[in-house]
């Protein structure tokens, strides 16, 4: 650990691992925010701390079953029908899951919030914070997948003598930007999901870029289990830049209309008092009839 922190190369694959975690933990920030919005506000900011605790755990647990985690990188079983082939991996199958778990919450949640159908929360407080407990812990785990695998794919895990931090530094490396980018988000999940929850086109924006992730996962899935169809056509994965660069795009632009919604005034025509007094005289016209 002395020799970690005395090497420069350390602290700036700590710098950027943290930040990548926090990068990839907006999805989770935005799911929480939604789940836990339809709690009661008793209720919320401890769903909000499971959720990252159990996000947190099940990272550190992947970690230290490493080993593990690549051995799901070997072929399961493999499907060939001539026009289709495909090698299914143990990785595949958790990412292809959640990709498909998460399409079905998102278009549910929106389905629910533009057809007013929300469930009823009175006297289903404990169902409903362990329903929302158990869908967070759910997501968590393909989010940890795919966060830990990012990790091992960035930082090296050679020794010291290659150029490499070693598989017990590495280990440590990755640990401590856990630790740091959870507490982060901690510390900022109340007031984001306070925001979310307060603008109505925040949280279809927010189910709509869950939409996006789940579509990315379905693609990362499939990638990983070599879909091909035909003998040219195999499913690639979609870059993760590309898909991020489109959620901040998307906000800093509804920010924008936030903001000058917020200093607007609303346009008035040259005539509408007119119309207006004209208005009241008919109804009181209308009444008296």
């Amino acid at each position: 650990m002395t020799e970690l922190i005395s090497n420069p190369n350390a602290w700036v694959a700590l710098l950027t691992l943290t930040f990548l975690e926090i990068i990839l933990g907006i999805d989770n920030i935005v799911f929480l925010s939604i789940v836990s919005g339809k709690l009661p506000a008793s209720d919320q900011p401890k769903a909000r701390r499971i959720g990252l605790t159990l996000a947190m755990v099940f990272r550190i647990v992947l970690l230290f079953g490493i080993t593990w985690v690549l051995s799901l990188q070997e072929t399961l079983f493999q499907v060939n029908f001539g026009f289709f082939d495909a090698q299914v991996t143990g990785q595949s199958i958790i990412i292809f899951g959640g990709g498909l778990f998460l399409l079905y919450k998102s278009v549910s949640e929106i389905h629910h919030k533009m057809e007013g159908d929300e469930e009823d929360g009175k006297g289903k407080s404990a169902s409903g914070l362990s329903g929302a407990i158990f869908q967070i812990a759910l997501l968590n785990i393909v989010f940890s997948f795919d966060s830990i695998l990012t990790a091992i794919g960035m930082i090296s895990m050679k020794s010291p003598a290659q150029g490499g931090f070693g598989p017990d530094g590495a280990i440590e490396i990755m640990i401590l930007s856990i630790v740091i980018s959870i507490g982060i988000m901690m510390i900022f999940a109340g007031p984001v999901s306070k925001f979310v929850n307060e603008h109505p086109t925040i949280q279809i924006l927010g189910l709509s870029f869950l939409i996006l992730i789940g579509v990315m996962l379905l693609a990362e899935g499939s990638h990983l289990a070599h879909f091909r169809f035909g003998n040219d056509v195999e499913i690639s994965s979609i870059p993760k830049g590309y898909l991020y660069f489109a959620i901040f795009f998307s906000l800093f632009v509804e920010f924008l209309n936030i903001k000058m919604r917020k200093n607007s005034k609303p346009v008035k025509l040259h005539n509408s008092e007119i119309k207006d007094e004209k208005l009241k005289e008919t109804d009181i016209i209308d009444q008296k009839n």
